[in-house]
């Protein structure tokens, strides 16, 4: 009976497998990343014993690893070479402009891997296990994010530029959650006449003010050290961007929060909110009904939020003219809204 229960599956218990040791890869891909493995190939260390003189590593080390990546899809294999994937040639080789290789210093920060140690636990009671490490103190892993996920939001901070920037009128932008800077960053390249205030804790904007300074901007990049929820924004701002922010608190937090964003702004004024947004479904598109579970694993009451959620919180704090703006090929959703 067992035998023709498991013929009548498309893949047998082979699914199953490769979730339940799913945590294998993000193991290998990490190590694969900190060796510089991908770029040791771009520069022609192809076969295991030349991988192995190039990194320091065991040849028998770096062939596993190595086949390992081909049978997961991020390397190729001919003739006991390895070859580079478009993905990985593009995402992860140290030369690359587009390198996310940086990345794991948060994702597979030990904070963030502990987080889903007991999920079992979590969904028991709900919220994390552990006291959350919030957007109320300094805590260092905030500068880790700021200086490892750099990469991975230039593009959603460039295509948002895009959609709020207003080139050749003057703006003066409230950036929210600064962190790494590139949202803000991203407006001030679009509108020369443009001035940005980066709130966030004082050391998390040390790295903001270096990216300002990379990009040629810093004259026009200005700190505001802080909490959102506490320090004077002032006021009189054409637009206040709010990027990867709301998802850490419950609705009740978010509208003390908007309530606070439509006080400084001018009239007229925009607000700009980044998010991973699903469907109202829940189990769509992947990348943002995913993000939950991460929200379940890391805050006291954080979630993502759908499309009809967020507008019924803008509306809620007075704000209108909501509307939506795809920023594919990057997972996240721009929504915008105006202060009457």
């Amino acid at each position: 009976m067992a035998q023709t229960l498991i013929k009548e599956t498309a893949t047998g218990p082979n699914r199953l497998l490769d979730a339940l040791n799913a945590y294998q890869l993000t193991s290998a891909l990490q190590a694969a990343i900190e060796l510089d493995i991908f770029t040791a190939i771009a520069e022609g260390a192809t076969t295991p014993g030349r991988l192995a003189e190039a990194r320091g590593a065991s040849e028998r080390g770096v062939r596993v690893l190595c086949d390992y990546l081909c049978v997961e899809g991020f390397l190729t294999k001919s003739n006991g070479e390895y070859g580079l994937t478009e993905d990985t040639r593009t995402f992860l080789t140290r030369t690359s402009p587009m390198n996310l290789g940086p990345c794991v210093g948060f994702l597979c920060s030990d904070m963030m891997k502990s987080s889903a140690r007991d999920v079992t636990s979590v969904v028991r009671q709900g919220k994390r296990l552990e006291p959350e490490v919030g957007l109320s103190d300094e805590h260092p892993i905030w500068q880790e994010f700021a200086k490892s996920m750099m990469p991975l939001m230039m593009l959603p901070a460039k295509l948002a530029a895009e959609q709020v920037a207003t080139p050749g009128s003057p703006q003066k932008v409230l950036d929210i959650a600064s962190g790494h800077g590139m949202f803000g960053i991203s407006v001030l390249q679009a509108n020369p006449r443009a001035e940005v205030s980066g709130v966030d804790w004082p050391g998390v904007l040390e790295y903001a003010k270096q990216n300002a300074k990379r990009f040629d901007v810093a004259e026009r990049y200005h700190a505001l050290p802080g909490s959102a929820f506490e320090i004077d924004f002032g006021s009189g701002y054409d637009l206040v961007l709010v990027p990867n922010f709301l998802h850490h608190f419950d609705e009740a937090k978010i509208a003390e929060f908007l309530g606070k964003a439509y006080r400084s702004l001018a009239q007229g004024g925009k607000i700009a909110i980044v998010e991973f947004v699903p469907n109202e479904d829940r189990v769509s598109p992947p990348f943002p009904a995913k993000f939950s579970l991460l929200m379940l694993l890391t805050t006291e009451r954080g979630d993502a939020y759908t499309e009809r959620q967020l507008r019924e919180m803008l509306g809620a704090a007075s704000f209108g003219n909501v509307a939506r703006h795809d920023l594919a090929p990057a997972p996240q959703t721009l929504i915008t809204a105006t202060k009457k």
